[in-house]
C-alpha cells in the first residue's frame, strides 16, 4: 500500500494536469449517462461530455447544490445501481431529510487512501495508537478517519463521542498518541484533566486531528501548549467524502487537498465567476473518482482561499487556507450541522400556541457549545400557566432535539418581548466569535 503516494503527491502541475483531466471527462460522461438530474442540467446550457476537453473546462459545467441533494432525496443523485452501494452516510439537512451519500467499495477505498495520506502527512504510521472520539454512525467523522488510520494499520481505539471521564481512562492506559475530535472537546478535555488531577505528562499525545467546526489559531496554540501536542486542521463535508478530503501536513500551513480526487475551486460568490489562486471566495469541489455520488462544482458555502506556492514538505498539492465564515447561516455546533430553517419548522408544527417568533444563542461554556433557543407563546397563554408552559416546552424540546440531532436549552418566553424586525430577520447570536 502506497501511504506517501509521492508520485502524486509531489507531482508537477503540467504532468498532474494529464490526470485531472482524463478523470474530470470521466466523470462527467458518468454523471451525464446515469444522473438525471445532471443530465437535465447539461441539456439546458447545451452541454454535453465531449466539450470538456480538460480541467481547464470546469467552468462550463453547471453548479451542484445542497438543494439538488434534498430535491432528490434519498438516491436520485446517486450514479450507480443500489447493489453496488456497499455504504450509506448522512447528514442534516435544512427540511429535515437528510442529505443522504452513497458509496461504492472503489469509493470507501479511495476515502481511506485519502484520510491514510493526509495521517502520514502528520507523522501516523504502523502500530501508533490513534484514539477516535470523532460520532461514528450515520455522521462521516469516526469512520472516515478510523479507515485511514486502519489503512496506515495503525492501531484504532474507536471510541466515539461523550463519556469524558472514560475518554480519560483510555488515553492514558491505552497511551493514544494522536487524538481526533472537535477543537471545542479537546478544550474540554484539557478542563477535566485538570480536574481530575492529571498533567499533560500522564499521556502520551504526540499529534491531534480537530475538524468538524471553525477554530481559531489561538484555540491551536492552547490546545498545544496544555496537551503538549500538534494541533492540525482537517477539511471535509460529508457530501465530497468526509474527512480525508483536505489535512495539514507537519509544517502546519494550509490543509493539503486530496486534488487528484477532489478538485477545488475558487468563485466570487456573487458574479459564480472563478476566482485565481490567492484570492478569497467560496470553495466549490468536483470529485473526481467518486462513482456511488459524484459531485460537479459543488458549492461549499465555505469561504476561503487556495494558498500559492509549494509547501515546505515538498507537497505540490493544493493548499487550503482556513476557512473564514459561510456564506449562507448554517451553524455548527458541537461538530453537527444546524440550520434555523429546521428550528423555524419545529416551531411552527409543533403547537399553535406557540407563537412563530424565535432566537437563537450560541454560547461556548467550559470550552463546549451551548444551544440556547427563546420562542414566544402565542397570545393565549398567560405566562403563569407553569404546568401548561411546561408540557409546551417538552413538548418543543423534543422536536427539536429529533430534528438537529443535539440538545438544546429551550425556554418558552412571554408573548412580544423577542425583537421585531421590518427587514431580514437576525435570529441568531453567536458569542463564541
Amino acid at each position: 500500500m502506497s501511504y506517501f503516494d509521492k508520485t502524486i503527491e509531489c507531482m508537477s502541475y503540467n504532468d498532474k494536469k494529464n490526470i485531472l483531466s482524463k478523470n474530470l471527462k470521466n466523470v462527467v460522461e458518468h454523471v451525464y449517462n446515469n444522473v438525471l438530474p445532471y443530465r437535465k442540467k447539461m441539456d439546458e446550457i447545451g452541454l454535453k461530455p465531449s466539450d470538456i476537453n480538460g480541467i481547464e473546462d470546469i467552468s462550463k459545467l453547471p453548479f451542484t447544490l445542497k438543494s439538488d441533494l434534498r430535491e432528490n432525496y434519498p438516491f436520485g443523485m446517486f450514479a450507480v445501481p443500489s447493489d453496488e452501494i456497499i455504504r450509506l452516510h448522512a447528514s442534516s439537512g435544512t427540511t429535515g431529510k437528510l442529505t443522504v451519500v452513497g458509496y461504492t467499495k472503489n469509493d470507501i477505498d479511495n476515502w481511506s487512501k485519502s484520510c491514510a495520506r493526509g495521517l502520514y502527512g502528520i507523522g501516523v504510521r504502523k502500530g501508533t495508537v490513534v484514539h477516535i472520539a470523532y460520532g461514528y454512525g450515520l455522521f462521516t467523522g469516526g469512520l472516515g478517519l478510523h479507515y485511514g488510520a486502519e489503512y496506515l494499520e495503525a492501531t484504532v481505539v474507536p471510541v466515539s463521542s461523550g463519556n469524558t471521564s472514560r475518554q480519560l481512562m483510555l488515553l492514558k492506559d491505552f497511551k493514544a498518541e494522536v487524538l481526533c475530535c472537535t477543537p471545542s472537546y479537546a478544550l474540554h478535555l484539557i478542563d477535566e484533566i485538570k480536574k481530575c488531577g492529571y498533567t499533560k505528562d500522564d499521556f502520551n499525545l504526540k499529534y491531534g486531528v480537530f475538524g468538524a467546526e471553525s477554530w481559531t489559531n489561538e484555540m491551536r496554540l492552547t490546545i498545544e501548549k496544555e496537551l503538549g501536542i500538534k494541533a492540525y486542521d482537517i477539511y471535509g463535508l460529508s457530501e465530497i467524502s468526509g474527512p480525508g478530503v483536505a489535512m495539514e501536513c507537519e509544517f502546519q500551513n494550509g490543509c493539503h487537498v486530496q486534488d487528484d480526487m477532489f478538485y477545488p475551486e475558487i468563485i466570487d460568490p456573487d458574479t459564480l465567476e472563478p476566482l485565481p489562486i490567492g484570492e478569497e471566495g467560496e470553495l466549490v469541489f468536483t470529485t473526481l473518482t467518486k462513482e456511488g455520488l459524484p459531485l460537479i462544482r459543488y458549492r461549499t458555502r465555505d469561504l476561503c482561499r487556495i494558498i500559492p506556492g509549494q509547501c515546505q514538505c515538498g507537497r505540490t498539492t493544493l493548499r487550503l487556507d482556513k476557512v473564514k465564515g459561510r456564506t449562507d447561516d448554517m451553524l455548527i455546533i458541537r461538530g453537527v450541522n444546524v440550520f434555523p430553517s429546521q428550528i423555524e419548522s419545529c416551531i411552527l408544527k409543533c403547537d399553535d400556541r406557540i407563537s412563530p417568533h424565535f432566537h437563537i444563542t450560541v454560547d461556548r461554556e467550559n470550552n463546549l457549545d451551548k444551544l440556547t433557543i427563546e420562542v414566544e407563546l402565542g397570545p393565549e397563554i398567560a405566562f403563569d400557566e407553569i404546568t401548561v408552559i411546561q408540557a409546551l416546552t417538552q413538548k418543543l424540546d423534543a422536536a427539536i432535539s429529533s430534528a438537529i440531532g443535539i440538545r438544546a436549552k429551550v425556554m418558552l418566553v412571554s408573548n412580544g418581548s423577542l425583537k421585531r424586525f421590518e427587514g431580514k430577520a437576525n435570529r441568531i447570536t453567536d458569542n463564541r466569535k
